[in-house]
This record gives C-alpha cells, sequence and structure tokens, in this order.
C-alpha cells in the first residue's frame, strides 16, 4: 500500500462493509489496473470473479444483491479517492503473476474520452464512451462507431461459443444497432 493514508482507507473500508483488508485491497489494484474506472477481479469474499465500473456491479455470487451493493460502495469509495489523488492512481506493475513478453498496441480512437467499460475476447472488442455517447465495436480488426443517441449503457454480454456475441442494455432495454446511427471511426 503507497502511504499512512491509504492505509487508513483500506482498514476504514474494511471495517465499515466487513470485508477483509486483502479484499480492499484487491478491488484497489484492479481500480488502479482500470484506470480508476473500472475493475476485474477475483476474490472469495465477492464470490469469485467480479467486475466493477461506475453503473454496473458484478460479483461471482451473482443472485447475491446485498454482496453486490457492497462492492459497489466499496469500489465507488476507492475511485473517488483514485480520481481525488492522482499521484497514487498510477499502476502498479510489480504486482502481477505473469505479462506476456509480446505487447500489442490496439488503442481505440483518440478524442472520445475515457471509456467507461471495455471489453475483448479473441477476435471481437467493444468500447462505450458515456460522455461522446459513442459504442465502438472491433470485429476480427473491422473497427464500427455508432452514436448511442439517449441509450446510457449498463449491462453488457460477450459470449464466444460457435459464434462470437455481444448484448447491450440500456434504461430504454435491449440496445439495437440496427437502430443506432454508424458514425466515421
Amino acid at each position: 500500500m503507497a502511504d499512512l493514508k491509504e492505509t487508513a482507507l483500506v482498514g476504514r473500508l474494511a471495517a465499515r462493509h466487513g470485508l477483509s483488508r486483502d479484499a480492499v485491497e484487491t478491488v484497489l489494484r484492479a481500480l488502479r489496473s482500470g484506470g480508476g474506472s473500472m475493475a476485474q477481479f477475483s476474490h472469495a469474499e465477492f464470490g469469485g470473479m467480479s467486475q466493477w465500473s461506475s453503473g454496473m456491479t458484478m460479483v461471482g455470487d451473482m443472485f447475491n444483491d446485498a454482496l453486490r451493493a457492497k462492492l459497489n460502495a466499496v469500489a465507488t469509495d476507492l475511485a473517488a479517492y483514485l480520481r481525488e489523488n492522482p499521484e497514487v492512481a498510477r499502476n502498479e506493475p510489480a504486482e502481477v503473476s505473469y505479462r506476456s513478453q509480446q505487447q500489442v498496441a490496439k488503442s481505440w480512437p483518440s478524442g472520445l474520452g475515457t471509456p467507461s467499460s471495455t471489453g475483448s475476447q479473441n477476435h471481437l472488442r467493444y468500447a462505450i464512451y458515456p460522455d461522446s455517447r459513442r459504442l465502438v465495436i472491433e470485429d476480427a480488426g473491422r473497427r464500427t462507431m455508432y452514436d448511442t443517441g439517449d441509450h446510457v449503457i449498463s449491462g453488457i454480454a460477450q459470449a464466444q461459443s460457435t459464434d462470437a456475441t455481444l448484448t447491450f442494455r440500456s434504461q430504454n432495454g435491449l440496445v439495437r444497432l440496427s437502430e443506432l446511427k454508424k458514425v466515421e471511426a
């Protein structure tokens, strides 16, 4: 942990939410890796694999609303801490189990801001930019950008079975890409 202030914050959040310090530190490390706005990690106290970004919280024990609320509260507080203290928001590259020797430069379009959510699996990836109302999908290297209009996308499902699929949901229900306007990437 970075300093006494951060150590105290981790202790307070652990006590407030009935979690171990390790669980809170795991969320903090994941948030740092996610640029302070998203986290993906696995920890037994959250039911295993879990994800968080503002407006979307998933825990391994998927029907446990209390656990999901607990993660949302902890991650929201930690994300605020990282925003308010940019000098400690950096990644901690030393704490990884494996780092690929192959560095792949796959950047998203510039000028859209910071994505609220990104995902990728095999040849299919996406990024959501709520501030600029854009959804970018890249399928086998072919990039398409959409104007999301009044949709606030908060649910994403990605499947890679016999066919690769993405499903987006907003406050209006299923987001049908055929109804969104394509824009220049």
